[in-house]
């Protein structure tokens, strides 16, 4: 006796569905693993990266960057300042290294800094006949595991000629900045070049 065979019918709007489920959940994933673990956005709020950086442009930062390296001169860092504000600055000596203010002249293990990204503001200042910084720092050693860092505008920056700041330890660093996104007419990479030491 020959026995029916059945067919178990799919539906097609529920594999549909589920198929839509599945590729939201995936996204989701993707987006905060992204988000959360490999960039993230920033606000610039205030003067002290100008003028490469402006109140209300806004960044993205690469949080994975450092994992697998440290910072290097020049690169432009975001990190954990207090408790509810981080900062942006610029990397200017490293683990080791003495660094020095004088003016506008800066100074690792006894080298001057050629800040290529300064050009413009320093030739400003030169024509017009003032210093661009009028805040120094003496000469002092980074401590193993922290940079020195400063911010562009040199004399209107809290960074780590302020005891408040001081060397920056690695763990308080968020990332490196890497793109300005917005505002549209400002969407460039952040050039983060090594800057030649004389």
């Amino acid at each position: 006796m020959e026995q029916d065979q059945t067919v178990e019918k799919t539906n097609p709007v529920k594999n549909e569905a589920w198929e839509w489920i599945k590729a939201l959940l995936i996204a989701a994933a993707l987006v905060f693993f992204i988000r959360w673990l490999v960039f993230a956005p920033f606000i610039v709020e205030g003067p002290s990266m100008e003028p490469n950086f402006y109140t209300g442009e806004r960044l993205i930062v690469n949080k994975f960057i450092y994992k697998f390296g440290t910072p290097k001169h020049g690169e432009v860092v975001v990190f954990h300042a207090t408790k509810d504000k981080d900062y942006i600055k610029r990397v200017i000596a490293l683990p080791g290294q003495k660094v020095r203010v004088e003016g506008d002249k800066v100074y690792v293990d006894n080298q001057l800094v050629d800040e290529t990204y300064l050009k413009p503001a320093l030739d400003k200042a030169v024509s017009e006949g003032r210093p661009y910084n009028t805040r120094n720092f003496p000469e002092q050693t980074v401590p193993e595991g922290s940079v020195f860092v400063m911010g562009d505008n040199r004399s209107n920056s809290s960074d780590s000629r302020d005891p408040s700041v001081g060397f920056v330890n690695y763990d308080k660093i968020v990332g490196r900045a890497d793109l300005i996104f917005w505002p549209f007419n400002k969407i460039s990479l952040v050039h983060f070049n090594s800057p030649n030491r004389q």
